[in-house]
């Protein structure tokens, strides 16, 4: 059968495969468009799986919270650049996984993964592994939660890149909504000093005592200069001692009193902490694919 101008471009448009890529399946598949449209959904899961191994720190954090306010999914999905991220298909991809989660509050990723993105359609792998296919990067459903409360749900997003969610007992919307941006600004490690890990108080005491111990003053002077470290250092890692970003002049956990309202917890995600970038030498890279041309 005759592959015409016109099957190739539909194909395209179906699959956002290359142009090749599109008349080999069609002349494969004899034309057949369907038949072209399944072998290469294989064949893009194939490519999805060698570049699942890629580095995906770029990406974007999405939000959704039920109709009735009591409850908010958060997700962080992850792509290789973020020219990707931007794209109208990894960004339809990234709502309806946000949903997909607030619907049906899956366990861990794996769960996820076996969920139908949309109401009878394909899984959220099989959907993660086409659009891998389709903009040639590595994606990746990196984490998730969901919170449900009986109290109050605040939650902020700082453009795409950081998300908080906050749980209030008493005080109202707008002072949820007020810490949970705070949060975001300021990243405490925990809500009050009972949560800070002996761990991390030992491990920051050592490093205040070898500092003060070099100032060769007395050991009196010394004790009493590592307890306001200790103190200064409680008050800028934990919510409530951490000074309000809207009003300096006092603390969240004044802030809170005053309204009679305490956070119960509290999710922060910013897109990449934790995942070690690949950093890139462009003239390396260029020197070497000329050095490579010269030999061939």
């Amino acid at each position: 059968m005759q592959i015409t101008a016109a099957m190739v471009k539909e194909l395209r448009e179906r699959t956002g495969a290359g142009m090749m890529e599109c008349k080999k399946a069609l002349t494969e598949c004899d034309g057949d468009m369907e038949k072209a449209i399944e072998m290469m959904r294989k064949a893009g899961t194939a490519k999805a799986a060698k570049k699942s191994g890629r580095i995906a720190a770029e990406g974007v954090i999405r939000i959704a919270a039920s109709d009735c306010g009591k409850k908010v999914a958060m997700v962080e999905i992850n792509a290789e650049t973020d020219f990707a991220t931007k794209s109208d298909d990894f960004q339809g991809f990234a709502e309806k996984v946000v949903h997909c989660i607030l619907a049906n509050e899956p366990e861990d990723i794996e769960a996820l993964n076996a969920l139908p993105l949309e109401e009878g359609g394909d899984t959220v792998l099989i959907s993660r592994d086409n659009l891998v296919a389709k903009i040639g990067e590595n994606i990746n459903v990196r984490r998730f939660t969901v919170v449900a409360t009986d109290g109050l749900l605040g939650s902020y997003l700082h453009g795409s890149r950081i998300g908080t969610v906050v749980e209030l007992e008493g005080g109202d919307e707008t002072l949820a909504k007020d810490v949970a941006m705070h949060v975001a600004a300021v990243r405490p490690v925990c809500v009050s000093e009972d949560q800070v890990s002996p761990e991390l108080l030992e491990k920051e005491k050592d490093i205040f005592m070898a500092q003060a111990a070099e100032s060769g003053k007395p050991p009196e002077i010394i004790e009493k200069m590592i307890t306001g470290r200790m103190k200064k250092f409680i008050g800028e890692i934990t919510l409530t001692g951490q000074p309000f970003v809207k009003d300096p002049d006092q603390t969240v956990g004044k802030l809170l009193s005053a309204a009679n309202a305490t956070v119960k917890s509290f999710t922060c995600f910013e897109v990449g902490e934790g995942i070690e970038k690949k950093e890139e030498d462009f003239a390396a890279e260029v020197e070497a694919q000329a050095q490579a041309a010269k030999k061939s």
